[in-house]
């Protein structure tokens, strides 16, 4: 890559990481992509496409109805930035780049560049800028928006940045990438009363422990040992004073899986866990599912092109097991063939870890990461 344009697309992930977007929240980033194409030259640019999505253009030859699709994700995390001394540390209290979304939005603006001075392929290229998709359903968003109607497109291909892989080592995936998941938050409703006289009330909060408890039986001992699941309770809410028995507890979590029917077993268990406890401890629960995402499997065709690609510009890896993190790129799996890949951000010591506080995105991996895009974007318009 031409050492001028590293140095913007530098510049650009260190101005994202500096004024990051959180989830459904992404106005501010969207118009800065939008001032960066134009900035490049291109011309044929939709706006606020499920959201704050961007949808980008770039054609070229007669047969601009072969065409591919390109996606970044744009949102920021809920998170405190602890990298005191980053001189491009977050600008906004309590919303950080913890996840290296930064990274992948300025690396297809690199894509876009490259593939803008590069001669040697003819069709459409589709820049799918995501919003929302930590957990803010911003894939499903675009679809339901007309994505696929709108923008046409056979193969689709995306990739996330890795912590603890070589930085830029490019890793594809025969099938599972990411794992399938959903969100859950259990309510207990007791009887509120004085914390010496607890047989006058009804306690949710030892319902609630008793729940985290056995929740935790559930990958234990009621799944597959070869079956991949994770069940976690991560937040616990409750209580208004210290002497007294609170009314009501919630627990909030998240479960994962690799094959529908073990995410079919732990909804079924975790239910049941959550009924008995409830009758035990003579208290009322409810255990509700916010929508998920599926499992983000690779298609055959296009993980040989996303492969055959990743070798002809970076190392490539065929040997790493999936993840048990979640993706929303899933979803446009679903609708059309494509691959997910792994890009290597380099060792993930010193909390460089995604959705640590002190996650910064390795800008050298930047050059890899876009020449990846545009080399796959090449290839999948020349397959059949």
């Amino acid at each position: 890559m031409d050492p001028s344009l590293c140095a913007r697309l530098t510049a650009w992930r260190r101005h994202l990481h500096a004024h990051p977007g959180l989830t459904l929240d992404e106005g501010e980033t969207a118009a800065f992509v939008v001032a960066r194409l134009r900035e490049l030259g291109v011309t044929e640019i939709a706006e606020r496409i499920g959201g704050h999505g961007v949808v980008a253009t770039l054609r070229r030859g007669a047969d601009a109805g072969r065409a591919v699709g390109l996606r970044a994700d744009m949102d920021a995390l809920p998170i405190e930035e602890r990298n005191e001394d980053l001189p491009y540390r977050s600008a906004r209290p309590g919303v950080m780049h913890a996840c290296g979304h930064d990274g992948h939005t300025a690396a297809l603006l690199g894509a876009a560049a490259l593939l803008l001075s590069d001669p040697a392929w003819t069709g459409a290229v589709h820049l799918v800028f995501q919003p929302a998709e930590e957990g803010g359903g911003g894939a499903r968003a675009m679809i339901a928006d007309g994505l696929f109607r709108r923008f046409p497109m056979r193969r689709i291909f995306g990739w996330h940045n890795w912590p603890g892989l070589d930085a830029g080592t490019v890793a594809v995936h025969e099938r599972a990438v990411m794992a399938a998941g959903q969100r859950f938050e259990i309510a207990f409703e007791g009887r509120a009363g004085h914390a010496a006289l607890p047989h006058l009330a009804r306690d949710p909060v030892l319902a609630a422990g008793h729940c985290i408890v056995a929740a935790q039986s559930v990958v234990a001992r009621e799944l597959d040992p070869l079956a991949a699941a994770v069940l976690s309770i991560t937040m616990v809410e409750g209580g208004e004073a210290q002497n007294q028995i609170a009314s009501r507890v919630v627990l909030k979590g998240s479960a994962r899986w690799l094959e529908e029917a073990t995410g079919a077993a732990l909804r079924a268990a975790l239910q049941r866990i959550v009924e008995g406890v409830a009758a035990t401890c003579g208290v009322q629960a409810r255990l509700a599912w916010r929508p998920g995402v599926p499992v983000t499997e690779n298609h055959p065709a296009e993980r040989d092109l996303a492969a055959q690609a990743a070798a002809a510009v970076a190392t490539l890896r065929r040997d790493l097991p999936p993840a048990m993190t979640g993706e929303d790129f899933a979803w446009f799996l679903r609708e059309v063939p494509g691959a997910f890949v792994w890009i290597g951000n380099g060792p993930a010591e010193g909390g460089r870890e995604l959705h640590s506080p002190r996650y910064d995105f390795n800008d050298a991996v930047l050059p890899v990461a876009a020449a990846w895009l545009a080399e796959v974007a090449k290839r999948a318009l020349a397959a059949p």
